[in-house]
């Protein structure tokens, strides 16, 4: 297993939307739904994509305000490559990144089972946020 890391890493929309759908278990988008280079060309500092032997193993998007703060957003690993440390390195890599960039904080949600990996496996501190679903 040779796992490769990229920054700005080439992807097709179908790869992503099927690693999507595996690390967040819902269904998998078409192109015409969810078009990650579009999206990602529009919106996003950069991302970082891991590959194995070629295969994408994982990926996360890093979103920004355009000065000095930055978000991961859909931090994702493959199923199969779980357990070798992709996703604290992706979570590296894309600070590194962000921080090569001029951003001056790196901001990153997520629910509570996540805990270990957020905060004690990547540094990041616990701060307090909200959330308010807009389709309710």
């Amino acid at each position: 297993m040779t796992i490769t890391y990229e920054w700005r890493g080439s992807f097709t929309n179908e790869e992503v939307n099927a690693l999507h759908a595996e690390a967040f278990d819902t269904r998998v988008f078409d192109e015409s739904e969810w078009d990650w280079q579009r999206l990602t060309a529009e919106h996003s500092l950069g991302w970082v994509v891991a590959r194995n032997d070629g295969e994408l193993a994982g990926f996360v998007n890093v979103i920004w305000d355009g000065l000095v703060h930055a978000w991961l957003q859909d931090t994702m690993v493959a199923t199969g490559s779980r357990g070798r440390a992709i996703g604290t390195e992706l979570v590296a890599r894309a600070r590194a990144a962000a921080g090569a960039a001029g951003c001056e904080w790196l901001h990153v949600d997520f629910d509570s089972d996540l805990d270990g990996f957020y905060i004690d496996a990547c540094g990041f501190t616990a701060t307090h946020g909200g959330l308010i679903s807009l389709q309710e």
